[in-house]
């Protein structure tokens, strides 16, 4: 009997084009973000310090999805560049807070721009847009 392999295809996979999509938005980012001097994962960074202003590494990981690994080389950038500061906790010296800057406030104007420019990129519609972005919650909420 002959195995079947249709789930071994490449267009049968639901990670395939998600992936695909994803490197595709973050190099429409690219010249937009080049501008104000930021990669597409200090940007998410940055999304997230303009919305709680001051945060742990462990929640700021826990919110995008990353590890102290990768979050570690984009903070001391971001630090670098004067957007944010690193401080351990007071409280607790083994947390390390992270808070935004009034160099890195400022940065927020100019990227504000930039959602817009990307969301003229993507061919849906706001309903269809709305739909997927559920759709890619329940899928990561689900992980």
């Amino acid at each position: 009997m002959e195995k079947n392999y249709d789930a071994l295809k490449l267009e049968n996979q639901l990670c395939f084009p998600l992936y695909a999509c994803s490197r595709e938005i973050v190099k429409k980012y690219h010249p937009h973000l080049e501008q104000i001097d930021l990669t597409y994962t200090q940007y998410i960074v940055m999304m997230v310090m303009w919305a709680d202003r001051r945060i742990s590494v462990k929640q700021l990981g826990e919110k995008l999805y990353l590890d102290s690994g990768t979050l570690t080389p984009v903070l001391k950038s971001l630090e670098t560049k004067g957007f944010v500061t690193r401080t351990r906790s007071a409280e607790d010296e083994r947390v390390l807070i992270v808070e935004l800057t009034e160099a890195g406030e400022q940065l927020k104007e100019q990227a504000a721009d930039v959602p817009p420019k990307i969301a003229c990129c993507v061919a849906l519609t706001p309903e269809e847009a709305a739909e997927l972005h559920r759709l890619l919650y329940k899928v990561l909420a689900g992980m």
